[in-house]
């Protein structure tokens, strides 16, 4: 499976947008968090933590305000937190990997204009472009010996064109040539329209030359690269299936020699074995997976076997969470592994005889945009974690912790928000009024919030909602959530069934049943913080993305209770979803079963366009004109049905936008500023409120 496949394979799933002149967002307070705040905010990724758990390498990623772009460099923190650039430049520096026996540091660069392998001399502080590659490399890995890199790189094919015109003139200005398709999987979100090739896995000399392609076929050879223990062989995962586009998410784990070529297949089952690892010792492999079930989701175990393949076994069979990451200790008796539980996320270590203890909390900030779960680590061998350290007020920074106690080395936005008045985050627990289920969330106050009494001040509330629709919010950083707090807002985020870090069963009560009575969940979670007081029951709003987008749309078909909403990069229909969709094979098999005309009702049943007759709630749609996840036309498909009903709406169009809106940091702002104009502007208080 290519590396497009791959990052579409489990999620759901521009030019700068034009305010009104009219609208700004309220300058009621000079120390609040705005719009253009985005720009001054940073964090932390990609980290590599030396043998001696001494120094982080790390990307420390900025926002280009001149060319609306996110940018990073590599820098170093040591222990006793001084920080150093190790590049700098106008550009992209990423994936900093250590050699083995760190005296280089390989690492991906935009500085020539394109994606290339850099390396730099650390004991004399040269650097090299090391290729001169045709397309963007991925996955960068040393040989333990320090003779060789590998990567993965697409490789171009040749374009099918059955048909080829004849006759043209000499000089004559005719029409492109049409575009022939006829593979399954032809376009993914972010990428667009696939050109004719596949992954491949190439090697390089560490002292630069010529790259030589180790796999080849019509096949895709992606995802992470782990060598053998004696240099002469790479282990990595692959869909090798004559069927592969249909089966998208079975990937096995094969060995290729890196002297002749040759292949050898190490599992074999349906199912997503990946993110193989070989062991320290070279004597076992790890990787990640679970049996197929066409489910809408299955807890990811960890496995390991032998390095020649063979009977394998799970390390985490009793353990009811998803495993993210992994890396071995350096003695080979273990593993460290991340997964989220509750919203939050840890690190680890897992031995492979014996219980598993945590080693790392507060792990995450990544997100940035919304408070999703998730981060990075590495593992020092004396056995200091390094990670991204997650704060509810803050994107990632880097920490590292050995026994019991974390040590921040990094403080990125103190200059850009140490002076603001940041909301605050506090957890709620509550139970669905639908089946008492536990539902957890966290309430983001405005600043200088004021616990109402009852002839207190009121506040207005937004509830927003996660996508995936299998994904989990948490305690993080959300500069979306930030934003709206600051403009007065009482913000409620949670997890209603379906998230993830809660377990299996949690996760599939929506499996074949979604939207359904997360929906109970959801409005459980407003009553929830309209009883702590404060609140204005007449100005209650409601937005989400993606399958968030798709629960907003549910809401005003079956309630009245919100003044306004902003349905985000939604899911309208399921039938057009799916047959318009570029991860559609995956959709119609693991969310519904059937084909759409196989279960029409059952399609129809979980459509938010079934319920558009009972709306009258004022709704804004807003969605990437790029986006392939959730196609702008089932956008078009609601404004449409909701302008026929008469229901006062509109439609925001991001031009240039993919499924990730906030890839261009305008864009994020564009977001938040639409959703909040159109719910100022339908606030029944709001002459009140600028007057205050």
């Amino acid at each position: 499976m290519n590396l497009i496949k791959k990052s579409v394979a489990l999620a759901m799933l521009a030019a700068p947008i034009a305010f009104n002149s009219s609208y700004s967002l309220a300058d009621t307070a000079k120390n609040t968090l705005k719009l253009e705040d985005v720009f001054s905010l940073e964090y932390a990724s990609g980290l590599d933590i030396t043998n001696d758990g001494e120094t982080v390498y790390f990307v420390r990623n900025y926002m280009d305000i001149q060319n609306d772009k996110k940018r990073g460099n590599i820098w170093k923190v040591d222990k006793n937190k001084v920080m150093t650039p190790v590049t700098n430049g106008l550009h992209a520096d990423y994936s900093p990997t250590l050699s083995p026996d760190e005296s280089k540091l390989a690492y991906i660069s935009t500085a020539s204009g394109a994606a290339q392998i850099h390396i730099k001399w650390l004991n004399t502080g040269q650097t090299g472009q090391m290729t001169h590659l045709t397309g963007s490399p991925s996955n960068l890995s040393w040989s333990p010996d320090g003779k060789m890199l590998a990567f993965s790189q697409f490789v171009k094919g040749t374009p099918k064109s059955p048909v080829n015109l004849s006759g043209k003139p000499e000089g004559a200005k005719w029409a492109d040539s049409a575009i022939f398709i006829d593979d399954l999987f032809y376009r993914a979100d972010g990428a667009g329209y696939i050109p004719a090739g596949n992954s491949q896995i190439f090697v390089l000399s560490a002292d630069g030359g010529t790259p030589r392609q180790l796999t080849q076929g019509e096949f895709d050879h992606a995802g992470s690269i782990s060598w053998s223990r004696d240099s002469k062989a790479i282990v990595f995962s692959a869909n090798l299936r004559p069927d592969s586009d249909l089966e998208l998410t079975d990937d096995n784990v094969y060995k290729v020699d890196v002297a002749s070529g040759d292949m050898l297949q190490l599992t074999d089952r349906i199912g997503p074995d990946n993110s193989p690892l070989v062991s320290p010792d070279g004597k076992l492999i790890a990787y990640l997976g679970y049996d197929e079930k066409y489910t809408n989701y299955e807890n990811t175990q960890l496995y390991i076997m032998d390095a020649n393949g063979g009977v394998s076994r799970s390390l985490t069979s009793e353990f009811d969470r998803s495993v993210g990451s992994i890396k071995w200790a350096s003695d080979s008796k273990g593993l460290y592994l991340s997964y989220d539980d509750k919203g939050e996320t840890y690190v680890a270590y897992q031995p492979l005889q014996g219980e598993r203890k945590i080693v790392a909390d507060k792990v995450g900030g990544l997100a940035f945009g919304r408070p999703y779960s998730g981060g990075e680590f590495d593992v020092a061998n004396n056995g200091t974690v390094a990670f991204t350290y997650s704060n509810p007020q803050r994107p990632a920074d880097i920490a590292i912790k050995k026994g019991d106690k974390a040590n921040l080395l990094t403080q990125l936005n103190e200059d850009a928000l140490a002076h603001k008045d940041i909301a605050s985050i506090k957890p709620l627990n509550l139970k669905s009024s639908f089946d008492e289920l536990p539902i957890q969330a966290w309430v983001a106050y405005p600043p200088g919030f004021e616990q109402g009494k009852k002839e207190g001040k009121r506040y207005p509330l937004i509830l927003e909602i996660h996508g995936g629709p299998v994904a989990n919010y948490g305690p993080h950083f959300s500069t979306e959530i930030q934003l709206m707090a600051a403009q007065g807002y009482v913000v409620v985020y949670a997890n209603p069934r379906g998230s993830d870090s809660y377990g299996k069963d949690f996760a599939q009560t929506i499996d074949k049943n979604y939207p359904s009575q997360d929906y109970d969940d959801l409005m459980s979670t407003v009553d929830a913080v309209i009883a702590q007081g404060a609140i204005d029951e007449q100005n209650l709003f409601v937005t989400g993305g993606s399958g968030g987008g798709t629960l907003t749309a549910w809401i005003v078909g079956h309630t009245e209770r919100f003044t306004a909403a902003v349905v985000a990069k939604p899911v309208i229909n399921w039938y057009s979803f799916v047959l318009t969709s570029d991860f559609y094979p995956f959709f119609y098999k693991n969310w519904f079963g059937k084909k759409p005309w196989e279960a029409q009702d059952l399609y129809m049943k979980h459509s938010p366009i079934s319920y558009v007759g009972n709306v009258t709630t004022p709704t804004m749609l807003l969605t990437g004109e790029s986006d392939h996840r959730t196609p702008i036309s089932e956008t078009e498909q609601y404004y449409q049905a909701l302008k026929l009903q008469g229901v006062e709406s509109a439609m925001v169009r991001i031009p240039g936008a993919s499924h990730g809106i906030y890839a261009r940091p305008s864009n994020l702002m564009a977001k938040v500023g639409y959703i909040l104009w159109w719910f100022d502007e339908h606030r029944t208080d709001k002459d009140t409120s600028k007057s205050e």
